[in-house]
């Protein structure tokens, strides 16, 4: 008995989801009749930002003291978006499909031109493919190839010594030198010296206030060593930043149904870069969409002609000329002037099938 209700119950379950697709697959249309659909208009955003790992300096702290700076301390890493583009594209609203019943008749080259011009019709746009790119977790700051002075410093140290006598024990001073790591504010103080004295070498070669005589290229080659032996010890301080740059794509539909044409087009974080809209981790940037107003073709006074109305008629859409803007907080990235087709006024066309 229980195995009967088990395959009973399985039958029931499959024909239920026999049933649930044929319900959801979408049905060929009558034969006989012309079938099309309104064009939408889909804003495909290629996004380009900078990722920047910031290395600080191991003296840091000690900048402002010896060389008179503010310097960042700490390690970070940010993203920067530093290049936007926007490209429209047509394609089918299925939303908005109809179906035109010619008979034995055809239609008129006129009507034909149109859906060549995806005015009723689907585009035959290009379409653009999604790309993303993650980077590996970045590695610390690597300063161990810059510095000449030692790391080890001699420091005097007094020492007591017990010294018998006849009667009685002593205490002995006995001076001594002891090596010992040199503290990090020293070794600091001494990278600073280095930087001011690379500068003062700098200005006697320029000058001429030097012993040696430089001229030519030989000058130039020496002023250019000096500068970059100063950008080394000066990143000891100030830290360095390497870059890398991210793209990725993303896509905004407009929907005519919605009252606030506002649209989370991407997100970006600190830490992720480029995400997707749906992913609330990072900083939302908008696409804000601003139709311009359309005036009526026909005023209240105007009336159609009879003949006009006893024809057929086929709907397209007339697109609505669009201000968008991309928007970070306050700040505008862009702005541009597009169609968007399902924001735009549907209207008729009539259409004679007399065959002649």
């Amino acid at each position: 008995m229980k195995t009967r209700k088990a395959v009973l119950c399985a039958g029931l379950l499959l024909c239920g989801i026999a049933l649930n697709a044929q319900k959801t697959k979408s049905q060929p249309d009558p034969q006989g009749v012309l079938s099309y659909s309104l064009p939408a208009t889909s804003l495909v955003l290629e996004v380009e930002a900078v990722q920047e790992n910031f290395y600080a300096g191991p003296y840091a702290k000690y900048a402002s003291k010896y060389l008179g700076i503010d310097a960042r301390q700490k390690d970070s890493q940010s993203y920067t978006v530093s290049k936007v583009s926007m490209t429209p594209y047509a394609e089918a609203d299925h939303s908005r499909r109809f179906i035109l019943d010619v008979g034995d008749g055809k239609l008129e080259a006129a009507f034909l031109k149109l859906t060549s011009m995806g005015l009723v019709a689907g585009s035959d746009g290009s379409f653009g493919d999604a790309q993303a790119w993650r980077f590996p977790a970045p590695a610390s700051g690597d300063f161990s190839g810059i510095g000449l002075t030692s790391n080890l410093a001699s420091e005097s140290a007094t020492l007591y010594q017990n010294v018998k006598h006849e009667s009685a024990y002593s205490r002995v001073a006995i001076r001594q030198e002891v090596i010992v790591e040199k503290s990090e504010e020293k070794k600091a103080a001494e990278t600073a010296a280095m930087i001011f004295d690379i500068r003062e070498k700098r200005y006697q070669i320029v000058t001429g206030d030097t012993d040696a005589t430089y001229s030519g290229e030989a000058m130039g080659a020496a002023v250019a060593e000096l500068t970059r032996l100063e950008k080394e010890y000066m990143s000891m301080f100030t830290g360095y930043s390497e870059y890398r740059t991210q793209k990725m794509t993303f896509e905004v539909v407009p929907q005519s149904d919605r009252e606030n044409q506002l649209y989370v087009a991407f997100r970006i974080s600190d830490s992720a870069g480029l995400l997707p809209p749906d992913n609330l981790s990072g900083k939302p940037l908008i696409l804000e969409i601003v139709p311009q107003p359309v005036a009526p073709s026909v005023s209240q006074e105007q009336k159609i002609s009879k003949k006009s109305k006893e024809n057929g008629f086929v709907t397209y859409r007339i697109p609505a000329i669009c201000t968008v803007r991309l928007l970070d907080g306050m700040n505008v990235l862009f702005q541009s002037r597009v169609p968007v087709y399902q924001l735009g006024t549907e209207s008729t066309l009539p259409v004679n099938v007399e065959i002649r």
